[in-house]
């Protein structure tokens, strides 16, 4: 099999030696060229042909974004983003999911040793998740305003008793919001664990909530579960679902990594399994790895319902595919159709018009 063919843009020359040295190592990929701004990567691409791009978004002459953007729309391909783990870093990363970039990856701290070498075993794995993956031609969206008719007054007592549970890895952030944006303000309580660090998953959140008819926010662990209301892993911990009294609470477990992540898919289906039994709808979107595949088990036994994201409309199918060969999952999806699976099951009016 031949290598993966990396090429490297970023304007600074320690980070392209870095990453350049981590990849030579895999003996499955290899660096075909670097370039410091995107007009010097255009033409390595053209005349080397990579597998995948990393690429920084801070740089002279034109930013990432853009870069990406024009990339998307005329040469698609997969992309990694190599990003600051700030608030502002974190914005700008999830603009560059939506245009497109497969994944992303941490820039290096001031400290050598405990920035971009600490982190070389994610960087390999998001490029060989990254040579596998589904890209498409970028095409703004139209953009959807939800109708926040509906409140949680008119919620169904199925809505009341009910919680839907999502999971998600590599490619995630633009599937839930798929997902999400399409129900409406009388859904039942959403749960959502998507891999994403610390830092990232607050700006995530604010951004599901600008979009959606759904009250979206970072989950801080104590808050009751509501109707019309979703809650996001926090970077730093596993989401899970208590109920005291007959009333359902979100909670922080700050234990070690699950399936090699925090916050892990698995931890949050196995206490919504606990707490709601059949009253579940759980999801498992586009990721790599299995996380959430044992999760589904536990949830099928409790007798909920199992749902699994098509493979033709994930970026990468190792999630759904993991979860599907447990043997517990209902139904697979594309994509455009779990929204409607749900408003079907819980008797909703939808939040915008299905295609």
């Amino acid at each position: 099999m031949n290598p993966i063919k990396v090429l490297i843009v970023d304007d600074s020359a320690l980070i392209r030696t870095l990453l350049s040295e981590i990849v030579n190592r895999e003996r499955d990929m290899v660096v075909v060229g670097t370039a410091g701004d995107p007009y010097a990567a255009r033409e390595k691409i053209k005349e080397l042909d990579p597998d995948v791009l990393t690429l920084d978004i801070e740089m002279p002459r034109m930013n990432g974004l853009d870069f990406l953007e024009k990339l998307m729309r005329l040469r698609p391909m997969p992309v990694v983003m190599v990003s600051s783990l700030t608030e502002a870093g974190a914005s700008a990363t999830l603009r560059a999911l939506e245009l497109g970039a497969v994944d992303y990856v941490a820039k290096p701290s001031a400290a050598l040793d405990g920035g971009l070498l600490s982190l070389a075993e994610e960087v390999v794995e998001k490029i060989r998740a990254a040579a596998g993956a589904r890209v498409r031609r970028y095409v703004p969206a139209p953009s959807v305003a939800p109708v926040h008719a509906g409140g949680a007054e008119s919620a169904s007592g199925l809505a009341h008793d009910s919680i839907i549970a999502i999971g998600a890895s590599t490619g995630g952030t633009e599937a839930i919001k798929e997902v999400l944006v399409r129900l409406p303000r009388n859904a039942p309580p959403v749960v959502v664990t998507q891999h994403m660090p610390p830092g990232f998953t607050k700006s995530y959140a604010d951004r599901l909530n600008r979009l959606c008819a759904l009250t979206v926010v970072e989950a801080q662990g104590g808050e009751r579960l509501l109707v019309g209301h979703a809650y996001v892993a926090p970077g730093h911990a596993h989401l899970v679902v208590t109920k005291r009294d007959g009333t359902a609470y979100t909670a922080l477990d700050d234990g070690p990594r699950v399936n090699r992540v925090k916050p892990a898919v698995d931890v949050l289906f196995r206490s919504v399994a606990a707490a709601f039994g059949s009253r579940v709808s759980a999801i498992v979107l586009t990721g790599m790895g299995r996380d959430g595949a044992d999760g589904i088990r536990a949830i099928k036994a409790a007798g909920g319902c199992t749902i699994a994201q098509d493979e033709e409309s994930c970026v990468v199918f190792g999630m759904p595919k993991a979860a599907i060969e447990t043997g517990c999952v209902d139904l697979v999806s594309p994509l455009a159709g779990i929204a409607q699976i749900l408003i079907q099951r819980f008797k909703l009016v939808s939040a915008v018009p299905q295609h």
